[in-house]
């Protein structure tokens, strides 16, 4: 892992900020190219948002990205381009809490803070055989006590980053390694048999499902897009327009409505290009992406941000979410038709 036996507090930072809810095979390239772009806490801070997203795109969960732009501003503006070393001083900072900053605490600044993330919850399930849901308050407050007692005086880095890297290689949600684990004896779930059995979850609910159309509006050899409101879901990212279908409605007068709402224009709905199943952390979404051409109205952004009309090959340039990359790849990558 590139980012471990790294001692500069930056560095530190954008690597866990990326390994949230993230796999590290996943990360690496990204980190890799985040640091390439974006090599300094100044460098970050004085770039454009649209910059960071673009450089972010397919990493997912942008709102990390987002956060970290605003917090990289904040830590120019309040600490002279130093990120602080105290837990109290990070928590301030956009998109840091209390695991990322015992992380960045401990293993940048020495600090005997402990880390809880993930994995170090399910290591310390397994071996204290914590068998309540370690999401609620109760049991998370009785891990957080058990990570900060576990603390070697002096050592808070290196053993916050082998416990998290323990339950990532080792210690693993499902089929433990446990003829490999250097905590094996002292595991207690192992020694019940229940180590498979635990953490303990809460059942998983359905994921909602919406139906959602996208048209490629085309005028005089542009295509149309739009960037979404800065917060929320996907925020400051470009897409094509469109949004949710209402009951009721039919693909062609879902798209219609939206983009009439969205920028203020009537268009003609042309054939279907591509379908796309896509999950989100919280619901699922079938994307249906249509042909469609201008007809009348003057452009405005009244449902979304900033909008464009763009050459295709120009489409590039722009961050878009993973479902709209997909159209793009549909359209030959470029936006221009197949």
């Amino acid at each position: 892992m590139p980012w471990r036996g790294q001692a500069d507090p930056y560095t530190v930072w954008v690597a866990e900020i990326m390994l949230q809810q993230t796999q590290v095979k996943t990360v690496k390239p990204y980190y890799a190219a985040f640091m390439k772009r974006f090599p300094t806490v100044r460098r970050l801070a004085e770039a454009d948002l649209g910059d960071v997203l673009k450089t972010w795109e397919g990493l997912g969960y942008y709102s990390r990205a987002r956060n970290l732009h605003r917090a990289a501003a904040k830590v120019v503006a309040d600490f002279g381009g130093e990120l602080p070393g105290e837990v109290e001083q990070l928590r301030k900072l956009p998109g840091i809490g209390p695991y990322t900053a015992g992380a960045i605490a401990s293993i940048a600044f020495g600090r005997d803070e402990p880390v809880l993330d993930g994995n170090v919850a399910r290591v310390l399930c397994r071996v204290f055989v914590i068998r309540r849901n370690p999401a609620e308050s109760t049991t998370r407050k009785r891990l957080w006590s058990l990570a900060r007692q576990l603390l070697p005086p002096g050592g808070a880095g290196a053993f916050n980053q082998a416990l998290m890297d323990l339950g990532a290689t080792v210690c693993t949600p499902r089929s433990p390694r446990c003829d490999r684990c250097p905590v094996a004896l002292p595991c207690a779930a192992r020694a019940r048999g229940e180590q498979a059995r635990l953490p303990r979850k809460a059942p998983a609910r359905p994921l909602p499902h919406h139906d959602v159309v996208a048209g490629i509006i085309r005028k005089r050899g542009r295509i149309l897009i739009d960037r979404r409101k800065p917060h929320g879901l996907l925020g400051g990212l470009w897409e094509f327009p469109g949004g949710k279908r209402e009951p009721g409605e039919t693909l062609e007068e879902a798209l219609r409505r939206e983009v009439r709402e969205e920028l203020g224009i009537r268009i003609r709905v042309g054939r279907e290009l591509i379908v796309v199943e896509h999950a989100y952390s919280h619901f699922r979404i079938t994307l249906h992406a249509m042909e469609c051409r201008y007809l009348s109205g003057r452009t405005r952004a009244i449902g979304c941000d900033a909008f464009r009309w763009v050459r295709p090959e120009e489409l590039d340039r722009f961050p878009f979410p993973r479902a709209n990359r997909k159209i793009l790849a549909a359209l030959g990558g470029d936006g221009k038709k197949p």
